[in-house]
């Protein structure tokens, strides 16, 4: 049988919900405003599919660039590179 390598080949256990995030889905960090240049942490939440970034930006940090619609764009180094990554805020979380 041929392998999948669609966009979430390999995340069972990555995009697996915790125990006590099942079921609920927290409202204060979708409506959490960012102000540009706020660092926030990509934290991917597998009970939601749109705006989820690709799984190699699970668990970077990064800097708010801009707000595009309901997304927000995201500046993060990836090895030598910055790349720019487009995400809703349900898998945003604020940094101090």
């Amino acid at each position: 049988m041929q392998r999948s390598k669609g966009q979430r080949q390999g995340t069972r256990s990555i995009l697996r919900r915790r125990r006590h995030e099942q079921g609920r889905l927290n409202i204060s960090r979708i409506l959490h405003e960012y102000a540009t240049g706020d660092r926030v942490a990509i934290v991917l939440d597998g009970g939601q599919q749109m705006g989820m970034p690709h799984r190699r930006f699970h668990g970077r940090t990064g800097f708010i660039e801009e707000r595009r619609g309901k997304a927000w764009v995201v500046a993060v180094k990836d090895g030598n590179m910055q790349k720019t990554v487009i995400a809703r805020p349900e898998h945003l979380r604020p940094l101090e």
